[in-house]
């Protein structure tokens, strides 16, 4: 009973195949190509989130060396650079990016945070002005809270900074930042409500964490905030707290302080040991 249509379905193939006889090689190089760009964009998406970040610099160069005006792998190559801690390098990348024809306002963004990763805030302030008013990201505004941050503009990075934090579904990162700036200003109250905020949205952060202690040892609150920490995590925080009583010239507690954090980290605990003997001493 399967004959018939078996038949059929060869006769079928043979007539597309008596079709494509006039050029077979170039179907089959067309095919080749688009599996190829399906492949590859798979394994640049692998790169540049997990991949190892000195492999992805690796890869993206050889793209790059071989399709030197694609825009999508010099793009790839930038990032990756900043994600291997290679900012210095990801600049002339960025500044590649956006002298291409099909170039956005989110590469000068990038390029822009290139700069400021490579200390030349005069050159990533200029990139940010050059980006119109109406491309309103969250990259961007974090970026020119940090520019007038570091020019203590510091009405025009609190505005810079709340509208960053809307922009996000997670603010952690910008509420750290704006606390550390708060903190630099010596409004340690401020800070402290900025930084609590933060790790309401992520409670791993040990740097906020960190901070936070800071700030509160600036007001001199001698007890550790009610957050979530391991117990390595509580004597090196009980460490900063000892180390901001002391600067402070609460040397006694800060004393105190040591010796909890002594006791309490699961190992030893040398930094905190030796600053507790030299006091003592």
């Amino acid at each position: 009973m399967r004959q018939p249509i078996f038949v059929a379905l060869c006769l079928t193939g043979a007539v597309a195949l008596s079709a494509c006889n006039k050029n077979p090689d170039a179907e089959v190089q067309r095919a080749l190509k688009d599996v190829n760009v399906i492949d590859e964009s798979n394994l640049s998406d692998i790169m540049l989130t997990v991949a190892d970040p000195d492999e992805a610099v690796a890869y993206f160069n050889r793209v790059v060396a071989d399709n030197p005006d694609r825009i999508d792998a010099k793009r790839g190559l930038g990032k990756s650079l900043i994600r291997a801690g290679r900012a210095t390098e990801a600049v002339p990348v960025w500044k590649q990016v956006i002298a291409h024809p099909e170039a956005g306002n989110e590469d000068r963004v990038s390029l822009a945070d290139a700069l400021i990763r490579s200390n030349d805030w005069k050159a990533a302030e200029a990139e940010l002005n050059k980006i119109p008013p109406t491309h309103e990201t969250f990259e961007r505004y974090r970026l020119e809270a940090m520019v007038a941050d570091s020019k203590k503009q510091w009405q025009k990075a609190d505005s810079f900074y709340e509208i960053a934090s809307g922009l996000t579904t997670k603010p952690a990162g910008v509420y750290n930042n704006w606390g550390f700036s708060k903190l630099s200003r010596g409004d340690a109250a401020g800070a402290e409500r900025l930084f609590v905020q933060a790790l309401t949205f992520d409670p791993n952060l040990f740097t906020t964490k960190n901070n936070l202690v800071l700030a509160r040892g600036a007001q001199r609150k001698y007890e550790l905030p009610v957050v979530k920490m391991s117990q390595s995590e509580k004597a090196e925080l009980l460490y900063t707290l000892a180390l901001a009583a002391i600067k402070q010239g609460d040397v006694q507690v800060g004393k105190q302080l040591l010796r909890e954090a002594v006791e309490t980290h699961p190992q030893h605990f040398e930094a905190a040991a030796r600053s507790l003997a030299a006091l003592e001493a």
